[in-house]
């Protein structure tokens, strides 16, 4: 087995390599990147803390610090996280959502070793700059995800997917029967929060997003859209209307849980994910909801 040295070394490796560039062309690099088992688990706290911060302030007004301030070790409270103006039962659905971030945290943190929060940026405007880019044009009134129910389901929709291939790519890289029986459960809740997530959307897919005359399916799609093309590798990530190409068994335009030809869950790489949550379509320009980049040795390799 390597030492961490020798490790770190090879993971600075890789990351000079993350770019090939062929005849002047420059092509990102979408293959898994080497790691033990501890940093990748670790890497999966970035998302679980902005989840968990999202949450947690949208549902109940109180972030991670106000439940267990030990698990953030430290790190800044998020930027702009607020109580958001939700139906009851989306209220309640959100709130326990929050409350299994807490969990995961704790138990990665137990499991792996933890790092100090990150800084987040949860604010209306990091959410308004996000969907002006994903629909190619500057909403007005900016879109904010603390106004109503479907615009909160609506920012929801950003963040836990990108949790979830995450996971699902982790999980044939990792070694270790504790790390793969401990992501494998991670993944499990995570899977059904997008799930609940998509369906409630669903439901409301013809519904108009007041002011802005698009669709709720309109904006799932245009924001899959341009989380595919930030990460640079290809098609892994489908709104919940589709072409009956793209569809389970080329059968239905449905698509509640997004999912390849086989309806196997597609899979994304730590350099991907970055390049999502950044917004930036680079993991070494930081910004969107880390505006001072990631933590653990993944991230941080990758930035500097």
């Amino acid at each position: 087995m390597a030492t961490p040295s020798y490790m770190s070394a090879f993971l600075l490796l890789l990351v000079v390599l993350e770019f090939i560039t062929v005849m002047g062309v420059t092509f990102p690099q979408c293959r898994p990147i080497l790691a033990d088992d501890r940093d990748q688990i670790q890497f999966a706290l970035n998302l679980e803390f902005l989840e968990a911060e999202f949450f947690l302030l949208g549902a109940l007004g109180k972030g991670l610090d106000g439940f267990d301030s030990s698990l953030a070790q430290g790190g800044p409270p998020p930027v702009g996280g607020r109580i958001a103006d939700l139906e009851p039962t989306v209220r309640r659905i959100i709130g326990e959502f929050g409350y299994q971030e807490i969990g995961h945290i704790r138990a990665i943190t137990r499991s792996v070793g933890g790092f100090p929060r990150p800084q987040l940026n949860i604010s209306a405007e990091a959410f308004a700059t996000t969907m002006n880019q994903a629909l190619d044009t500057t909403l007005s009134p900016p879109f904010d995800p603390y106004a109503n129910s479907l615009n909160y389901l609506l920012a929801s929709y950003v963040i836990p997917y990108v949790g979830l291939v995450g996971y699902v790519g982790t999980i044939p890289n990792l070694i270790r029967k504790t790390s793969l029986s401990l992501v494998a459960s991670l993944l499990g809740v995570e899977a059904g929060q997008d799930a609940v997530i998509r369906a409630l959307l669903y439901e409301r897919a013809d519904e108009t997003v007041r002011p802005y005359g698009l669709t709720v399916a309109n904006f799932t799609n245009r924001i899959s859209e341009f989380r595919n093309q930030l990460a640079m590798c290809g098609v892994k990530d489908e709104g919940l209307i589709v072409p009956v190409q793209l569809g389970a068994e080329n059968r239905t335009t449905s698509n509640i849980l997004s999912a390849d030809v086989d309806s196997i869950s597609y899979s994304r790489t730590p350099p991907e994910i970055l390049r999502i949550v950044y917004g930036s379509g680079s993991e070494r320009r930081p910004g969107g909801f880390f505006p001072s980049g990631g933590s653990g040795r993944i991230a941080m390799l990758l930035l500097h």
